[in-house]
């Protein structure tokens, strides 16, 4: 499948009736600049792999990310440092106590 992907392209492309295709590329074909529609398209990749190319680079740009380059060598991946948040117990007042525990029954 990797073979077949158009540039920016993630997932499969849907079949030519389907709901969503449909909308998208028709809100592309009557507002060339409508930023949802251009994402969509390259997403999904309805569109001919040259103008496929074309709005990724500018999906890229809008997003303020360079576009990929051929060398996979040069990116290095960025882990992201997790802050974990430590949580106190408040007492809300629900202590079980006495005859008052599950299952109990009273007469």
């Amino acid at each position: 499948m990797t073979d077949t992907l158009k540039p920016g392209q993630k997932h499969p492309t849907p079949t030519r009736g389907f709901g969503d295709r449909v909308f998208y590329e028709t809100l592309l074909r009557q507002n060339p600049k409508s930023e949802m529609a251009q994402e969509w398209c390259v997403a999904f990749g309805v569109l001919s792999k040259d103008e496929a190319g074309k709005l990724y680079k500018i999906v890229l740009k809008r997003k303020g990310k360079a576009a990929p380059s051929s060398s996979s060598s040069s990116t290095k991946k960025v882990k992201k440092e997790r802050k974990l948040v430590k949580e106190e117990a408040d007492d809300v007042g629900m202590d079980v106590g006495g005859s008052e525990g599950m299952g109990a029954v009273t007469m």
